[in-house]
């Protein structure tokens, strides 16, 4: 905050991943149950915005009917979620995010698509960036990250966070440097299956870990005060 600035009121951030949204498996409700219990946990603990780091979905194939079932629960949810689509789920022509209304509902923001690379909560006084994977090809998920327009800002990014030189083959790389060189409150990272804080802990960076195997989401309390990131209990069984 900077000298002469009101505090500004706190937001609650709640941060999932990789809940691989597909026909009939990982989930005892065949298709969105996953996306159901992360909904139904981020409303239950009042968070402003829910944040999903990627892969919602597990690939681009699925059927209409699917997706649709998607469409109708984050509308019914009702407040905003912002999607990062992940190597999972690109945004390929045949993209889950291009067809079966998935991105239709207007509380649903999905970058690359609805937005740009940034979705700005002027109200809020907050901005969410991030790279969506656009193929399947390699890419680096913190590049171009910008300086921050509004007083807060999140990062988000799907990726492999980089631990060394046995990693330099691997793709979607996440470097401590980049982490570091943010401008950015909180850096919600999706792609590992287990919750775990990286980096060297300038920026806060997290991987919420997959629902499934986790069984926690990320929340991510923004004020004047150091950012707050807990794991609470998914509301519901997968």
């Amino acid at each position: 905050m900077q000298s002469g600035e009101p505090p500004l009121p706190p937001v609650v951030v709640a941060h999932s991943s990789d809940l691989h949204v597909c026909m009939d498996w990982r989930s005892s409700r065949d298709g969105i149950g996953a996306l159901e219990v992360v909904l139904r946990t981020a409303a239950a603990n009042e968070a402003s915005i829910l944040l999903l780091a990627g892969d919602v979905f597990d690939h681009n194939r699925l059927p209409l009917s699917i997706l649709d079932q998607a469409a109708r629960a984050l509308a019914d949810y009702g407040k905003p979620v912002v999607i990062l689509p992940g190597n999972h789920d690109p945004i390929t022509p045949n993209s889950v995010y291009r067809r079966g209304g998935v991105s239709d509902p207007p509380n649903v923001h999905v970058l690359g698509v609805t937005h740009g690379d940034r979705v700005d909560f002027e109200e809020l006084e907050l901005t969410i960036w991030g790279r969506p994977h656009t193929d399947y090809g390699n890419m680096a998920p913190l590049d171009n990250a910008p300086r921050r327009r509004l007083r807060r800002q999140v990062a988000v990014a799907h990726g492999h966070w980089h631990q060394g030189g046995e990693d330099d083959h691997r793709s979607w790389l996440i470097r401590d440097g980049e982490i570091e060189s943010l401008d950015a409150d909180y850096l919600a990272l999706g792609h590992w299956d287990r919750p775990v804080q990286v980096g060297n802990g300038g920026v806060p960076a997290y991987y919420s870990g997959s629902p499934h195997l986790a069984g926690t989401i990320n929340l991510v309390r923004l004020s004047d005060a150091p950012v707050e990131v807990t794991r609470t209990p998914l509301v519901g069984e997968l």
